[in-house]
């Protein structure tokens, strides 16, 4: 208790807050339409708050409703949930140079806290693991606001479900917050390729039952990822292709004076 005080006193504490507040709009939007999905796919109010309040993961929930929704196999929803998650994976391994000095139950309160966006602005104020920068206070002010901006309009959207319009067209509203907290991550152009890759996959296999369209996506996107990682030719095509170019260099001033 005496550590998450100090962690809170930390000014990184409130730096992490501030940068999360920025998205919270979306994160609440997005929250909001996963509650209201949930009860309207028949789910009860109570297995509802506990999915929303233990599983905490936006994507893998609106990707596995729909297929608890049709009664698919169990198999389906669990494979579907975690190939959703499979980001984590990374975002964990980019983690452990920071966190691995942590008992394990801390790093595993970590783990349930972590989420896209703070990872992507960890990593943007934090390049290299240093010791006394205040790296856990700025993961734990993020993820407090996060944690509040997307339970907060998900419990409203599954106590309000039966009372909210479906033509309010919350759905649309969900899809425009993914492009939104998706656009975010986009740092490079390897990244955008795959995420046009994945997009594309998606497109074109929309029509495989039990919405495996995903699975498809994100194995696409996986694929594209190692080719370019790759040391083959392909992969070294493709990093020529997607390399960002580089800046000009100015021409100096007292080099001109020099010529004229």
């Amino acid at each position: 208790m005496t550590s998450i005080r100090a962690a809170m006193r930390h000014p990184q504490f409130r730096a992490g807050a501030k940068d999360m507040l920025g998205v919270s709009l979306g994160i609440g939007a997005w929250g909001l339409v996963t509650g209201v999905a949930m009860v309207k796919s028949g789910m009860s109010i109570p297995l509802a708050l506990l999915m929303s309040l233990t599983v905490f993961a936006g994507s893998a929930q609106l990707a596995a409703i729909p297929l608890m929704a049709v009664g698919a196999p169990i198999w389906v929803i669990w494979a579907t949930a975690l190939c959703v998650n499979l980001r984590f994976i990374i975002f964990s391994a980019q983690w452990r140079p920071f966190f691995m000095r942590l008992p394990r139950m801390k790093r595993i309160a970590l783990g349930y806290f972590s989420a896209d966006l703070n990872y992507v602005f960890f990593m943007k104020r934090f390049p290299q693991a240093r010791e006394g920068e205040g790296q856990i206070s700025y993961f734990f002010g993020g993820s407090i606001v996060n944690w509040v901006a997307w339970q907060f309009p998900s419990i409203v959207g599954i106590m309000l479900a039966d009372v909210i319009p479906t033509h309010w067209g919350l759905g649309f509203a969900g899809v425009l917050a993914l492009l939104g907290l998706t656009y975010s991550m986009l740092s490079d152009r390897a990244t955008a390729f795959a995420a046009v890759i994945a997009g594309g996959a998606a497109v074109a296999a929309f029509a495989l039952p039990f919405r495996l369209h995903i699975v498809v996506a994100i194995a696409a996107a996986v694929c594209v990822g190692l080719i370019i990682d790759g040391s083959g030719g392909a992969g070294r095509r493709l990093r020529n292709l997607l390399a960002e170019p580089e800046p000009r260099a100015k021409p100096r001033d007292d080099a001109r004076e020099t010529a004229a």
